[in-house]
């Protein structure tokens, strides 16, 4: 990690130069009047900035981070989970291709359950490789060689093969592990089951109308799936989320005495959908995360929230699909107009894909994908327009989830090269996620105190990205705040009030409890005066 101490002269300068560029050279005050206890805690945090990383990490442990709405729940969990679980289900590991597989576990196999409890040392030197293969611990690039693009896409199929029945464990990892940094809220990104639709679709097949986007070839391709049963794995979805729900509670202790801190860790779970896939499998895949997501809010389960689209964006079919697959969610969209979207649009990079490819990915995220969210969007001073279309996220309130380690192992990009400061300038909503944790080693802390180092960033900006985050998260009901994105004026049913505390008005009551959002948008100020209150 290539973290540096803020110089302040040219680091202000580089942020003026970005907003005269973009036309926002005075940034509105979109946020509370600062109290005293806040304007003591930044001379704390200030203090703690210029002492470096490790001093700044032990301040911004506790630090309200609201949400973090990039997660991916594989690329979360830790490989020494993996590694425990793996023996747990009787798998082997294959010592050469440094990844699971199914018993019997002879010949070069080994059981994973020798990787755990009193091992050998050649047991610890093969533990030791598996950690490093299921991650990017000790990865060092070679010329020419393995790239660390390649390494971190590569983690997922190693440590494929796990039983879905450690879901709520795994979740319950990422809870615990939220709860201990101050986060409240997370969206975790999953693939549930959909072999039957993917078998549908195959027997179904892809003809050129569907290729052509046309809308009324959509529509009858998608009442071909339903006619053949695609519905009918909706109850395995759903089940599942709310079986792994249920377990993560339980491991938590929730509802007794004895209750874990993640049981205040609230969760939304995302749909992923496998864009590096043929067509119809794509459009199946989709129709089914749509409809269980439906389903989900309709029964108002609390699970299923929202689609996002994921492996490599840069993959040979995400890249000759990219506009066709767009178009599957602008039909979809008219059919499911309460299904949430976040898109991962924009992972890329210069020299990654052809120029011409970096023109148009987050555009047509926003404009034909109805992404509500963009993931990453680091390639957006590439794109046809530029300026124009931060203006446009910003006059739409399209959130950018920054995932600054993620984009530097995977794209090289960091520094003032990650137009996260150009996002801000241009009053482009922003916040901070992790991407794949347990992938990268990392935690949301670190994201924030790599933030904070890279960029400068106040005791207030950092507050602003928290807030932003819960702005922008897909909880069902109103937000606590009047306008989108200005965190300066609460809505009138909670003025003239202290934000976040014990006894709010009977109309500033009655609001919170018909909005989940709003709720959580006030527990996070009452976490903001709790931390300020230390200092």
């Amino acid at each position: 990690m290539r973290w540096h101490s803020p110089s302040l002269a040219p680091r202000c300068f580089a942020l003026a130069l970005l907003a005269a560029l973009s036309g926002c050279a005075h940034r509105p005050n979109t946020q509370p009047a600062p109290t005293r206890a806040e304007l003591r805690t930044a001379l704390v945090y200030e203090a703690n900035l210029h002492q470096g990383p490790e001093a700044l990490r032990a301040f911004l442990t506790d630090f309200p981070k609201g949400a973090d709405l990039h997660v991916h729940l594989s690329g979360a969990v830790y490989a020494e989970t993996f590694i425990r679980d793996a023996g747990a289900d009787g798998l082997c590991v294959d010592p050469v291709a440094l990844s699971f597989a199914k018993p019997p576990c002879t010949g070069k196999l080994v059981p994973a359950k020798a990787l755990s409890g009193n091992i050998t040392a050649a047991s610890q030197a093969l533990y030791d490789k598996l950690v490093d293969a299921f991650s990017v611990r000790s990865y060092a690039p070679t010329p020419g060689g393995w790239s660390e693009h390649d390494q971190f896409f590569a983690t997922f199929a190693r440590f494929g093969g796990l039983s879905r029945s450690h879901t709520g464990e795994w979740v319950d990892e990422v809870a615990a592990r939220s709860a201990a940094q101050n986060q409240q809220y997370l969206e975790l990104m999953d693939t549930p089951p959909f072999d039957h639709a993917a078998a549908i679709a195959k027997v179904v097949g892809w003809n050129p109308q569907l290729a052509q986007a046309d809308p009324q070839a959509f529509a009858r391709f998608r009442q071909q799936l339903l006619d053949r049963g695609l519905r009918d794995e909706i109850a395995v979805d759903r089940k599942e989320t709310l079986d792994a729900e249920s377990q993560r509670r339980h491991l938590e202790h929730c509802g007794t005495a004895q209750a874990a801190p993640a049981c205040g860790v609230e969760i939304r779970y995302l749909y992923q959908v496998q864009r590096g896939c043929p067509p119809e499998q794509v459009f199946a895949q989709m129709l089914l995360g749509f409809e269980t997501v439906a389903a989900s809010m309709n029964a108002h389960e609390d699970t299923w929230a929202g689609i996002n689209l994921v492996m490599p964006e840069d993959g040979y079919i995400s890249m000759r699909d990219y506009t066709l697959q767009m178009k599957m969610l602008d039909y979809l969209h008219s059919v499911y107009p309460q299904v949430h979207i976040t898109l991962h649009a924009g992972e890329l990079t210069e020299g990654l894909v052809p120029p011409e490819d970096l023109r148009f990915h987050i555009r047509q995220a926003v404009e034909l994908g109805h992404a509500e969210r963009i993931g990453h969007g680091v390639d957006v001073m590439y794109e046809d327009n530029a300026r124009r279309l931060l203006q446009e996220l910003a006059d739409r309130h399209i959130m950018i989830e920054i995932n600054l380690s993620s984009n530097e192992g995977i794209l090289g990009v960091s520094g003032d090269r990650h137009p996260f400061p150009i996002y801000r300038a241009a009053h482009v909503p922003v916040a901070l996620s992790t991407d794949d944790e347990g992938v990268s080693r990392i935690d949301l802390t670190h994201e924030y105190v790599r933030a904070a180092l890279e960029y400068d960033l106040t005791y207030r900006d950092l507050k602003q990205l928290a807030r932003t985050g819960m702005e922008h998260a897909f909880l069902p009901g109103n937000s606590l705040w009047a306008q989108p994105d200005d965190f300066a004026r609460p809505v009138h049913a909670c003025r003239d009030q202290a934000l976040g505390g014990d006894d709010p008005t009977p109309e500033c009551k009655t609001f919170l409890a018909a909005s989940e959002k709003a709720s959580a948008q006030w527990e996070l100020e009452r976490r903001f005066h709790v931390f300020e209150s230390r200092w």
